[in-house]
């Protein structure tokens, strides 16, 4: 599967923001779907993942009650909504897919399809 990201920009602190996942290739619905982020000089980051029905999320600490994630297998899409965003938010997003090792899914070793990533910049 390809992944592609994209939605990211730059918008004030309190801002929202909704990145977008597209797949092309292998069947969508068969992968797990993490987003993660990597700000400047810092470790990459899990944001959150969607299960392969979408019936599951999960979130980090850091951003829970601030993002969904939610997906459209016919569509072959997932999406990735930020509200209330923070300057700390600011990094670039990437999303991943999985097929295996779905317990793990808050590990970016896991993943083994990624998106190009989108920039996300929160100005305070």
């Amino acid at each position: 599967v390809q992944l592609q990201a994209s939605g990211g920009g730059l918008v004030q602190s309190g801002g929202s923001l909704r990145l977008s996942c597209a797949a092309s290739g292998r069947s969508f619905s068969e992968y797990g779907l993490g987003w993660f982020r990597r700000a400047p000089g810092k470790e990459r980051e899990f944001v959150g993942s969607i299960s392969r029905t979408g019936g599951s999320t999960e979130y980090a600490d850091s951003v829970k009650g601030r993002v969904t994630i939610s997906r459209d297998n016919a569509k072959m899409t997932a999406f990735l909504q930020m509200n209330n965003l923070k300057p700390e938010d600011t990094a670039v997003y990437y999303c991943a897919a999985t097929t295996w090792a779905w317990e793990r899914r808050g590990n970016s070793r896991i993943y083994d399809y990624w998106g190009q990533g989108t920039q996300v910049t929160v100005s305070s």
